[in-house]
């Protein structure tokens, strides 16, 4: 398992298909998982820190995990199969619930846990990116300082 840090979401062209990227802590390589407009927008609102008047779907589900005494203690990127990433919910308590990577993510992101990844899903989706591809990621992180999450509607 290796640590995954979170760089965003953005829109892939010319798709318009979003994607939220990953990146190895203590590497380099990148993986990419795409997702529908909803769950992009739920990362961004986590992503950013978006305050709502009320309750989103996954800021409800970690006020449930609260109430229900449980905590999230981290999730896992365990697989891909013919393009779909598999994730999981680790709860401190023991109990590993199956999830969406996008919902997972959107999760990890509200509770401030880590997001692990199996090597065997950097091996097969992860890329190590080109010089170009570094430039980009910096441009990436500058775009997302300033998108919105009505952006992704």
């Amino acid at each position: 398992m290796k640590h995954m840090e979170v760089l965003g979401v953005r829109v892939e062209t010319p798709s318009n298909q979003p994607l939220v990227l990953l990146r190895e802590s203590d590497g380099g390589r990148l993986v990419p998982i795409w997702v529908g407009a909803i769950e992009a927008s739920a990362i961004a609102f986590a992503y950013q820190g978006t305050e709502t008047i009320r309750p989103l779907t996954h800021e409800l589900m970690v006020s449930m995990i609260e109430a229900l005494g449980e905590q999230l203690d981290r999730i896992t990127i365990v697989r891909v199969d013919e393009g779909v990433f598999y994730s999981e919910l680790h709860f401190a308590s023991g109990v590993v619930v199956d999830a969406r990577p996008s919902d997972a993510i959107a999760l990890a992101l509200r509770s401030g846990v880590d997001v692990w990844c199996d090597d065997s899903v950097l091996e097969e989706a992860g890329f190590e990116p080109a010089q170009e591809e570094e430039e980009e990621v910096a441009q990436f992180r500058d775009f997302l300082d300033h998108i919105e999450p009505g952006d992704f509607a």
